[in-house]
């Protein structure tokens, strides 16, 4: 027992000890890793000692200022600290040639940074407020500003480093300064919340008397440091509105240098504008202005008028913060007016920047964004219910960066503020707008937004939010009414809508049809294709909306593409999607609810061979084709609408594209579809499920317009081929491809060691053939087989193999029978590998013995001397004629390219390096150069090479090429580098070399064919034409040994019978 208590005590004591050191460690975590302590721990020093020359700086502000309510100082308080605060906000300095801050536009080029020009941000956050020093209508506070000018970044953050503090690099400029003063609260103009603070800053340091008074920030690099001024003399005066409602949610603010304007201190007036942050409560009480613009409701627009079937349920604000919170709404070129060039090239309401008038109505690449949508779900009499919403919209330039413009708060010419209702009896949302900062006279609000979420579609509307915004003087309107959308997304179609019925109108489906005709005559191709090969088509399912909706999913296409033919050069790529959108009677996406159902599948379930008859098979299809890419601007979204044909994996589809030119253009063009373009046809081509290893797994897309060569909405024809896609249940099928070359390279390489087997039995009976085997011919087999083994890549069908790890996948990595595969390959090339050297050592012994019987006569002895310097001479000829041809094409190729491995290594080989052993390949395959040769030098008159094994070898090493020929290869020409041995970029095994190689190689095999069966005399007397010999006289030089009782005595010593000798000679 004392033991046991022993032991618990230590056990105790030393969990003891561990909570000890873990506190110990806690404790001194601080001060370990200070870095690693959050901002928000590291207390702010605030700091009031400027109070007085506060009072003094801002006495007009504070001597205006209304008593505080002695119960509500808490609440005020909560607001300053937290309503208070805004960022990303636009400020400008007025001009009187005292910059504040530089720019440094070194970050683009200088024809670049002409198209994207720098913003001005401006952020506000108050750090602290002293409670305990109250005035009566006054708070001591802190604060800190952040100002700058950047091209593609924000201020949307406290700085890190402790401020005041001065930056500038390439792209920004950034300015922290820090601020004490009063809050105070007035009542004029409907009340306003204002701060009056005196700042302190590190400010940069102007060059004087110099015409550029930054020229220091061009010259200066990344370690040098900015000349500093320190300046303790900036007045900053922030006046926000009391109440967040349309006509009052501006900030504006003016800071301004107390120093003389000699100083180098001084800097002109800066104004600031922004609006009221998230936590301010917005007010709904305009409703005089929104029935200016909406009454009676609803106003009866284009829209409503369309025929367009929109949202009515009860989920409006959840509908509309989904498709609208921080994403871009495409403008609509004004296709639709005729009028002035001014009045048609105008965005709308908006005060447009030179680059928005450069698009001249067609307003590419033109967005909205609407910020800060707040919207309040009412219940209305009967069950309606209606919602009251505001918003602020904000026009995107061109060449504006998104993001940055996503978080701007500032309000100007290029925002309007909206407030308005919407009703579930109509479905319309009305608001009426105000540009940029509204004034009490409210002069700017003459604009009305309609606003609607479609539930209904077709080919020519494929948007889930649509609008416009019109002038509200109908008589005199100084703008054309400008449209906006938001293209629709499959996924985007969830279950927000409720039990709305989403519902797609097919318009084309006839046009479509007769495309089908014209682009499908009768051929056998087709049959074979309906018969044997088999496409993405509906399968077994729970239900006929769940197969369709898996279908659908097949019919995605996310993939890159090049053109079609590839060129011979190094083509440029695009990225293209195709969206279904609906197909057959599915829209959107379905999944059936069967994992829990109890329904009997026997009696619900949808069986395809039972539903695909002939009508079955040509299924309704709408879908989205989007391209990237300078080449593709024409085309850069296509609506597409038509059939899918599931025998034969095509699609024949009408499409309409967003036509992007001017408005004079887009006038004078009267077959527009609601400003579309839709006289395009385009032809999808799927691959086939089965027989993948046989065909190529890429899809085919063609685009032709069916305009005349000479409208200006004309583009001409484009064929693209995506890189290979996957099918949904494919994943696990890439194994197939592997597999069968897998099988096949075993059953390659068995026939390679049967052949080369059959060889060693053949010489036991031929010991006097055997000396007239070429060792150049075997030498070159088993350096075709030793290559593999020293680089752990298989030799035969190797390309193929290269081209199947392009799909290397996780499942295919832990696949254990292509494991298998793979080292039976890699044992059967080591047992090739071994048989051939064995049959060199029979060749290489029989020639020793043979020197033996002869020593006074070498020359009777076959040597590969000759052969091997001919062999070589041919060979070097033939690859300096290849590079030359090469060379002659170099415009048209690279110098240098880079080799992939399987493992996804890479290296740069010169294109000398890479034709050379493209030709070792070729070597390998005319090995049977080397025996033709020594044959005419040795003047055969014998059959050293059975027929099995020279014609047999030789089909073994033209099989790949059968087997690229036959099958389509998988051509992927970002990375056809990698093939280590054949480029099917190239021409050894590009379709003239898979149809020449097998050519030459049995007409070498028919040479040594020749040879053997007629022998040397034979044939020099056959190719005798009188006294022209083309084979020299024969010679006695090569005239046969016999070597049989000689070999015998050498090797038994005893026995002299012929049958023994051959024993001895065949046991070594």
């Amino acid at each position: 027992m004392v033991r046991v208590f022993d032991c618990v005590l230590q056990i105790w004591g030393f969990l003891v000890l561990i909570l000890l050191l873990y506190c110990e460690l806690v404790a001194s975590y601080p001060q370990i890793y200070p870095n690693l302590v959050s901002r928000d721990d590291q207390s702010m020093v605030h700091s009031y000692d400027r109070l007085d020359e506060v009072k003094k700086e801002c006495k007009s502000v504070l001597s205006v200022a209304s008593d505080f309510a002695s119960d509500d100082n808490r609440n005020r308080v909560y607001k300053v600290k937290n309503e208070l605060n805004f960022v990303n906000g636009d400020w400008e300095q007025e001009s009187g040639g005292a910059p504040l801050i530089p720019f440094d536009d070194r970050d683009m080029s200088k024809r670049e940074s002409g198209k994207r020009l720098p913003v001005k941000l401006v952020s506000f956050w108050v750090t602290d407020v002293d409670e305990g020093r109250r005035y009566r209508n006054a708070f001591p506070v802190n604060g800190m500003l952040s100002l700058g000018i950047t091209r593609n970044g924000t201020f949307s953050y406290r700085p890190y480093e402790n401020p005041p503090h001065f930056q500038v690099w390439p792209g920004t400029t950034q300015l922290s300064i820090l601020f004490q003063g009063f809050y105070i609260e007035l009542e004029k103009n409907g009340g306003e919340h204002v701060m009056c603070l005196l700042g302190s800053a590190v400010l940069p340091s102007r060059l004087p008397e110099s015409a550029d008074p930054w020229e220091w920030v061009r010259g200066s690099g990344s370690n040098s440091y900015p000349p500093l001024l320190q300046d303790d003399q900036l007045l900053l005066v922030l006046r926000y509105p009391k109440t967040l409602t349309l006509t009052s949610r501006a900030v504006h603010g003016e800071m301004r240098s107390l120093n003389e304007k000699s100083n180098l201190k001084y800097f002109d007036k800066v104004l600031i504008t922004s609006q009221l942050g998230p936590y301010a409560n917005y007010e709904f009480i305009s409703g005089k202005l929104v029935s200016k613009a909406c009454d009676p409701y609803p106003y009866k627009d284009a829209l409503m008028s369309g025929g367009i079937d929109v949202y009515k349920g009860s989920e409006f604000c959840g509908i509309l913060d989904r498709f609208t919170s921080g994403e871009a709404l495409t403008v609509v070129a004004n296709w639709k007016c005729n009028g002035t060039d001014e009045y048609c090239s105008r965005l709308g309401p908006f005060m447009s920047q030179r680059d928005v008038n450069a698009t001249d109505g067609g307003f590419n690449n033109v967005k909205l964004l609407m910020h800060d949508v707040r919207c309040e779900p009412h219940t209305g009499q009967r069950n309606s219910s209606y919602s009251k919403v505001s918003a602020v919209f904000r026009a995107i330039s061109p060449f504006e960066n998104h993001y940055t413009a996503a978080e701007r708060t500032g309000l100007s010419n290029m925002t309007l503020s909206v407030e308005g209702i919407w009703n579930s009896s109509d479905g319309q949302l009305c608001m009426i707008g105000c540009l940029g900062s509204v004034g009490t006279k409210h002069d700017t609000c003459v604009s009305r937004v309609c606003l609607y979420v479609p539930v209904s579609f077709s080919i020519k509307q494929r948007s889930i939010v649509v609008g416009t915004m019109s002038s509200i003087n109908e008589k005199t309107p100084s703008f054309f009414p400008l449209s906006f959308e938001k293209m629709v997304q499959p996924s985007e179609l969830w279950d927000r809508f409720g039990h709305s019925h989403l519902s797609y109108k097919y318009s084309k489906i006839d046009l479509a049809g007769a495309f089908l005709e014209r682009s499908e005559p009768f051929d056998f191709g087709t049959v074979i294709k309906k018969s044997f090969l088999s496409y993405p088509a509906m399968e077994d399912g729970p239900d006929l909306l769940t197969s369709l909706s898996v279908l659908a999913e097949d019919l995605t296409l996310h993939a890159s593409a090049i053109s079609e033919p590839p060129p011979k050069s190094r083509p440029w790529r695009t990225s293209i999607q195709v969206e279904i959108l609906s197909l057959g009677s599915l829209f959107g996406r379905y999944w059936s609810m069967q994992n829990v159902s109890t329904v009997d599948d026997g009696e619900n379930s949808f069986h395809a061979k039972v539903e695909s008859t002939e009508k079955q098979l040509l299924l309704n299809v709408s879908a989205q084709l989007t391209t990237t890419g300078p080449l593709f601007q024409n085309i850069s979204v296509l609506f597409l609408e038509g059939l899918y044909d599931s025998r034969v994996g095509r699609m024949f589809l009408i499409g309409c594209r967003d036509v992007r030119a001017s408005w004079k253009i887009l006038s004078d063009s009267t077959d527009l579809e609601n400003g579309l373009d839709c006289l395009v046809e385009v032809k999808l081509e799927y691959p086939p499920k089965t027989a993948r290893w046989l065909a190529n797994p890429t899809a085919k897309i063609s685009i032709s317009s069916k305009r005349n060569d000479d409208d200006p909405l004309h583009f001409g024809p484009i064929n693209l081929q995506t890189l290979p896609i996957l099918y949904r249940k494919q994943r696990e099928d890439i194994l197939s491809r592997r597999g069968i070359e897998g099988f096949l390279r075993i059953l390659t390489l068995s026939l390679a060691i049967g052949c080369i087997s059959s060889q060693l039995l053949y010489i036991r009976d031929k010991v006097d053939d055997l000396p007239y085997m070429s060792l150049v011919m075997l030498g070159v087999q088993a350096l075709g087989y030793s290559i593999p083994l020293i680089t752990g890549a298989e030799a035969i069908f190797k390309k193929m193999a290269s081209e199947s790890d392009e799909y290397r996948s996780y499942y295919l990595e832990k696949s254990q029978w292509v494991y298998i595969v793979d080292y039976t390959v890699k044992l059967l090339v080591l047992v090739a590998f071994l048989l051939t050297l064995r049959l060199f050592q029979k060749v290489w012994k029989s020639r020793i013995r043979l020197l033996t019987r002869t020593p006074l006569e070498p020359r009777r002895v076959p040597s590969d001397r000759q052969v091997l310097f001919t062999t070589l001479v041919i060979h070097a000829v033939g690859f300096i004629i290849i590079l030359i041809v090469h060379a002659m094409n170099s415009s048209q190729r690279l110098r240098s390219q880079k080799i992939m491995d399987s493992r996804g290594n890479t290296s740069r080989m010169q294109e000398w390096e890479i034709e050379l052993e493209e030709y070792v390949g070729l070597v390998q395959d005319f090995f049977l150069l080397p025996q033709i040769i020594g044959n005419v030098l040795w003047q055969i008159h014998c059959i050293p090479l059975r027929k099995i094994y020279f014609m047999g070898i030789t089909i073994v090493r033209l099989l790949p090429h059968v087997y690229d020929y036959m099958r389509t290869p998988v051509f992927n020409p970002y990375f056809s580098e990698e093939y280590e041995f054949v480029n099917p970029s190239l021409d050894f095994y590009s379709r003239f070399g898979d149809i020449a190689i097998p050519v030459t190689a049995f007409v070498l095999v028919f040479i040594v064919y020749i040879q053997q069966k007629c022998g040397y005399g034979k044939l020099s007397e056959t190719l005798s034409a009188g006294q022209l010999k083309l084979l020299p006289l024969g010679s006695k030089v090569y005239e046969r040994l016999p070597s049989i009782p000689v070999e015998a005595e050498l090797v038994s010593g005893t026995n002299g019978s012929d049958e023994n000798g051959r024993r001895k000679v065949d046991d070594e």
